[in-house]
């Protein structure tokens, strides 16, 4: 979890605005604190003026001279080498070898010793060659863009089968494998990421070139359950990549800032760390199986506990979830509904990909 200003801070950011007549300051308006920019004062002081942190991209090859010219920058959150370092597509071999990574990591700490580096992965490298990248970041990131429709032509960074993804699990609940995967690549101190789906995969193509019928966003529910789910199996901070290709008027930058406006008023339980809470699940018969069933996560923010719960299933989900003990309700936040606390238990009833937010109450 990355430490600003003495404060544990969960990060939510974007690697671009909207396509519109204002992107940053659409972001700024939408929730998010942190921006990818250009090398450029203009636009690191346009930043700070709306609020939001920046990183900037100084690359591989001689980052010195870029950090020394903007580190004293107020809006500068942490700086970046290159993306998806291992990973070419449809090839085994890397772009960027980790020690290319590491001696460019170091000379970024030779001039600006006390801010992170910043490196994020393709999700489909061996763990253990993704490792080898670990002493080139403070932060290690991950993307993963499973909202794809079947059929879509054959583009730059999807495999054969059409998929970006390479998990035997196809669904959207992925995102929670491909978490748990950079966690063991980030190891043990460091922040980990994960930059989430902010487009259409047909909206990357030249505009002559797209077919209407493949435009496929993800939808208000599937980008509140992959964000959350991304929290619930370890990540520090969400980054959304490929808002560039989405205009400012379509629906779902509406319901990514609805996703974002919840995550920013949630930030403080977000920062804190987990709490261990004895949960039990127990399923109710709803005519199919469960397979990874209900994820959940507590955080307890100034004597008050939240406890976030997503079903990671394809099915809807009924269930009694236990060992709460030291609590009576349960306000469930955005739904303005309460849900009894008896006897240490309560129950609830989960969409396919759902997620409840319980703040629990004495």
């Amino acid at each position: 979890m990355l430490v600003v200003d003495g404060r544990r801070r969960f990060i939510l950011g974007a690697y671009s605005g909207p396509d519109g007549d204002d992107p940053e300051g659409d972001l700024a308006a939408a929730g998010f604190r942190l921006l990818h920019t250009d090398l450029d004062m203009g636009a690191l002081d346009r930043a700070h003026a709306l609020g939001l942190w920046a990183w900037l991209s100084v690359g591989a090859d001689d980052p010195a001279e870029a950090v020394r010219r903007y580190r004293h920058h107020p809006a500068l959150l942490f700086w970046e080498t290159e993306d998806e370092p291992a990973w070419t597509w449809n090839e085994a071999g890397a772009k960027w070898t980790p020690e290319v990574l590491i001696a460019a990591y170091r000379a970024i700490k030779a001039e600006d010793p006390g801010r992170p580096v910043y490196v994020n992965h393709a999700p489909t490298n061996l763990v253990e060659t993704l490792t080898r990248y670990r002493a080139a970041a403070d932060i290690t990131a991950c993307d993963v863009y499973p909202v794809i429709p079947p059929g879509i032509r054959i583009q730059y960074a999807l495999f054969p089968d059409g998929l970006q993804s390479d998990l035997l699990n196809p669904y959207i609940s992925q995102v929670g494998r491909y978490t748990d995967k950079m966690r063991r690549v980030a190891g043990p101190g460091r922040s980990m990421f994960m930059v989430l789906q902010g487009f259409a995969w047909e909206m990357l193509r030249d505009e002559d070139d797209r077919d209407p019928a493949m435009i496929r966003y993800p939808t208000y529910e599937e980008t509140r359950f992959m964000a959350y789910q991304a929290v619930i199996h370890g990540a520090h901070g969400l980054i959304y990549w490929g808002l560039h290709r989405t205009p400012v008027s379509s629906p779902f930058w509406a319901d990514l800032c609805r996703v974002v406006g919840e995550l920013a008023a949630l930030e403080p339980v977000l920062a804190a760390r987990p709490r261990l809470l004895p949960v039990r699940r127990r399923y109710h018969e709803m005519g199919h199986s469960v397979d990874a069933g209900i994820e959940v996560t507590a955080r307890t923010v100034e004597g008050r506990t939240w406890l976030l719960a997503a079903n990671a299933d394809k099915n809807p989900a009924r269930v009694t979830l236990s060992g709460l003990d030291a609590w009576r309700s349960a306000d469930v936040v955005g739904e303005d509904r309460r849900v009894a606390v008896a006897g240490g238990a309560l129950t609830d009833e989960f969409a396919p990909f759902g997620v409840h937010v319980y703040e629990l109450g004495e």
